[in-house]
């Protein structure tokens, strides 16, 4: 298992036991997407400004992104039965190669600004 799968494992079982109806914290289990959304606008504009202040001050710490929201909101829609982490990693994984057709599915490379008008479409 590679250091990137121990720590996202380890991240999602911290949540799950955060979220344990009987052992877990009381304020995270209390949350919902509701009680939970301030802290996720909070957060998405905390990644920009962390990495502003990592080209500011090549600072390699500042830059990395927090994953608080996106692990949350994945453990309680999979609380529901809605969708898991796993989900999301392949939606965004899926996203990814879909909008690099030039990397992935032999089509030419365009130039940047076509690139852009492709993402955006």
């Amino acid at each position: 298992m590679s250091d990137a799968e121990r720590a996202t494992t380890a991240l999602l079982e911290l949540m799950a036991r955060l979220r344990d109806p009987n052992h877990g914290c009381p304020w995270d289990r209390e949350q919902t997407f509701a009680t939970i959304a301030p802290f996720t606008i909070e957060e998405a504009y905390e990644v920009p400004m962390r990495s502003i202040a990592t080209i500011r001050n090549s600072s390699r710490r500042a830059g990395r992104p927090a994953v608080f929201s996106n692990c949350i909101h994945s453990r309680m829609a999979q609380e529901r039965g809605w969708f898991d982490f796993a989900g999301v990693a392949s939606s965004i994984h899926d996203k990814l190669v879909r909008r690099h057709p030039h990397v992935f599915a032999g089509a030419p490379v365009e130039g940047l600004e076509a690139q852009s008008r492709n993402w955006e479409s």
